[in-house]
């Protein structure tokens, strides 16, 4: 099958949209960089409680939903999964209900942490909301598994969702598509992107990416940086997905292990807790292009994608797309770091 085979459920307003970073652009070429900085923005993809890039992904989740006889989307994340958000959101969209696991991923002191940006949208929506204290991890957690057995015990029909929309056929459909709607766009606006900077954690963005890529004619760098400080775990599974999808959607060659690059350098320690970098590169970021981001994926990738540029690894001559994926929300939660 090709990728225009699966069907696919429109949860977006159409492509993303996609710009230049000029004043970045000009600040890290002040810093010793030179390459052009451009963002497609994922964050504003959508009229779905904020979208993001879990709301790509659910396209091509929700017509295998609906086909299965569902009426219930089941998915877990942490207490500020933006994830989960999205999912609350495709199941009011498409009149299903929705159970929603959230676990205590992150050791954060806030103590509205359980009660604000993305988990009160959540609850905002309709969605039923479990909370539990498990701690990070992006397998297959026991109280999903549970809570899909709660949802057929009361007679319905449960729709499995893992954590990110990423282990699960048709996760990496998404940025797959996304792939092709870079190559149209980068036709419309006459430049090519020659690196791509995402922030990879369960994996099936930047592993959709690299699938998509991979049937074009011009090679690129897809970029992953490490935001789930459990860099190995993150590089197998962008590698098994990205494998999948290319296969899925009929590539047609196995993929190079020199096309999967996920880096460390900017997640800390802990999955969720900012570090130094990450307020640097999300109060840069914002005061200069006056675009948001957060501290657990975007401010992460930011900081690579910066210290890339400055380092010489992204080269003076290149033209850089940085995939912003969303994830605003959250900031509510971390709101003593800005005071």
């Amino acid at each position: 099958m090709a990728l225009e085979d699966f069907p696919r459920y429109p949860l977006t307003f159409g492509p993303s949209p996609v710009h230049r970073l000029d004043r970045l652009t000009e600040h890290l070429a002040r810093n010793g960089g030179g390459a052009e900085i451009w963002a497609k923005r994922e964050d504003c993809n959508s009229g779905q409680a904020y979208g993001g890039n879990k709301t790509r992904k659910l396209e091509y989740l929700v017509p295998d939903a609906i086909a299965s006889g569902a009426d219930t989307l089941v998915s877990i994340g942490g207490y500020q999964s933006n994830h989960t958000r999205q999912v609350a959101a495709t199941a009011a969209k498409i009149g299903m209900k929705c159970v929603l696991v959230q676990e205590n991923w992150v050791d954060w002191p806030d103590s509205l942490n359980d009660r604000v940006g993305n988990i009160m949208l959540s609850r905002i929506m309709g969605a039923e909301v479990r909370l539990d204290p498990a701690g990070f991890g992006i397998g297959f957690k026991d109280s999903w598994k549970q809570a899909l057995e709660d949802v057929e015990r009361r007679g319905g029909t449960p729709y499995a969702i893992p954590a990110g929309a990423s282990d699960h056929r048709l996760g990496g459909l998404g940025f797959a598509h996304w792939a092709g709607e870079v190559e149209q766009q980068e036709r419309e606006l006459g430049v090519f992107f020659d690196t791509i900077v995402v922030c990879s954690v369960t994996g099936s963005t930047q592993a959709g990416m690299i699938a998509g890529f991979a049937g074009q004619d011009r090679p690129r760098r897809v970029i992953g940086v490490d935001a789930s400080a459990k860099l190995q775990e993150t590089r197998d599974q962008v590698a098994r997905i990205a494998r999948g999808t290319a296969e899925l959607i009929g590539l047609g060659r196995d993929l190079r292990d020199d096309e999967i690059t996920v880096l460390e350098g900017w997640a800390g320690d802990l999955y969720g807790i900012p570090v130094e970098s990450t307020l640097e590169a999300i109060r840069l970021t914002g005061r200069l292009e006056g675009v948001i981001i957060d501290p657990v994926y975007e401010g992460k990738s930011m900081a690579g994608l910066i210290d890339l540029v400055q380092d010489g690894e992204i080269g003076r001559d290149s033209t850089v797309l940085y995939a912003h994926l969303g994830g605003q929300p959250a900031l509510n939660a971390y709101s003593a770091l800005f005071r």
